[in-house]
């Protein structure tokens, strides 16, 4: 899931173009294989066979899958069976990057390099080489119903404590007062609870970073938020679809942009955006970031696989503003679309979009390995749902994370 982190998060029903396996008789002069996740919002299959038809290179095969997709491509990678082009979220693992499975993309970029969002693209480069395109930024965010917080006397939460105050006064016997999904935010707050409390992911010098007694702290209130009764939970949605929140279930719910066009179609304008609240003296506000980023198998039609890649994602900008507004909302990835974004030019959709630039992180880093993100996900299910000691969970992790650092030397 993009986001944890967004992305995966626009799941759905998407019928499969193509064979189900990957490069199969593909290869020089035969057709390019291209996967995809699952897409759901209305249009977006129809929009990757129409955008792959228009390649004037040759044939594409657009290929979708349900289930464990990033499972699906890392072990055909591996088997050797992998398509042409594949996206996979926040760009490849380092896994892949260092076992010389995706093409290195950096000579497609030219001058439009320095146009992409820095940090998402820093995001899909190792040791100045990129191995993935951005297709489109989604990003997460905290959803408010106006007229429920005003009918409250409360204000939009600007920290941890005030969220969880505002989640008590807004609690009722029809409504709860905040949705951070169904686990109580295992999933979603990860990289909010470090980025606003004052820490990150791993320190500048590749350590670490999240070992402090200001990250142990927003975990003990995220604890007692979940234990409080002020939370819903068990919704038939979980957090990244709004239909809890449309509904009047819940008067916040954190969620993303691309859930803000049913949420305005429904409730109109009484709907507000916030970013994850600060925590502690030394926190500021923070939202997630995270692309699909567009990749090329090393094993597979190279040169061909980067010209489609290099037409799709960086020479066709009107195809890239379709595919950010058209299915769903999203910013689009480079920066010099955002002004003829029409749908995001005004109101609540431009202060959304505007978060990624004032308050946005990327998602993870990429040294942040599956095992890592493993390790740090479960940790947070035992502090959050279990009420195990923060501290040592963190150090506990600190110990699976530095393990995974020492299989890629900076």
């Amino acid at each position: 899931m993009l986001a944890g982190v967004g992305g995966a998060t626009l799941a759905g029903a998407l019928a499969a173009c193509g064979p189900s396996t990957g490069r199969g008789e593909s290869g020089t002069g035969g057709d390019l294989h291209a996967w995809f996740h699952q897409y759901g919002e209305n249009g977006a299959p129809e929009a990757l066979v129409r955008y792959a038809s228009q390649f004037p290179g040759s044939g594409v095969r657009v290929v979708s899958f349900p289930g464990d997709y990033d499972q699906r491509v890392s072990s055909a990678l591996a088997g050797g069976d992998g398509p042409d082009v594949f996206e996979f979220a926040n760009g490849p693992t380092m896994d892949m990057i260092a076992a010389g499975r995706v093409a290195d993309l950096t000579d497609l970029f030219g001058d439009a390099r320095s146009d992409f969002t820095p940090a998402l693209l820093d995001r899909m480069t190792y040791r100045g080489r990129v191995y993935a395109v951005p297709q489109v930024t989604d990003m997460q965010l905290l959803v408010y119903r106006r007229s429920m917080l005003e009918a409250a006397g409360v204000v939009p939460p600007r920290t941890l404590d005030e969220l969880v105050s505002a989640a008590r006064a807004l609690n009722g016997p029809e409504v709860k007062g905040l949705f951070l999904g169904n686990n109580g935010g295992v999933d979603v707050v990860g990289g909010v609870l470090l980025w606003s409390s004052g820490h990150d992911y791993l320190t500048p010098d590749i350590r670490p970073g999240f070992v402090h007694e200001d990250v142990a702290a927003g975990l003990r209130t995220l604890r007692s938020l979940f234990t409080s009764g002020d939370l819903l939970l068990g919704a038939p949605q979980d957090w990244s679809d709004p239909g809890a929140f449309i509904a009047g279930r819940t008067a916040m719910q954190w969620t993303g942009l691309w859930a803000l066009p049913a949420i305005r179609a429904a409730l109109g304008d009484d709907v507000g955006v916030r970013p994850f609240p600060a925590i502690g003296a030394n926190g500021g506000a923070s939202v997630p970031f995270g692309a699909y980023g567009a990749a090329v198998n090393a094993e597979g039609d190279v040169e061909r696989a980067k010209k489609f890649v290099q037409w799709l994602w960086i020479e066709r900008t009107d195809l890239q503003l379709d595919w950010a507004q058209q299915y769903g909302l999203h910013v689009p990835a480079r920066r010099s679309l955002l002004p003829q974004a029409t749908k995001l030019a005004t109101g609540l959709y431009n202060e959304a979009a505007q978060l990624v630039y004032s308050v946005g992180r990327p998602q993870t880093p990429l040294l942040w390995t599956p095992r890592s993100a493993t390790a740090y996900r479960d940790a947070l299910d035992r502090v959050i749902r279990g009420g195990t000691d923060p501290m040592a969970e963190l150090r506990g992790v600190a110990t699976v994370v530095e393990k995974e650092l020492e299989r890629f030397p900076s």
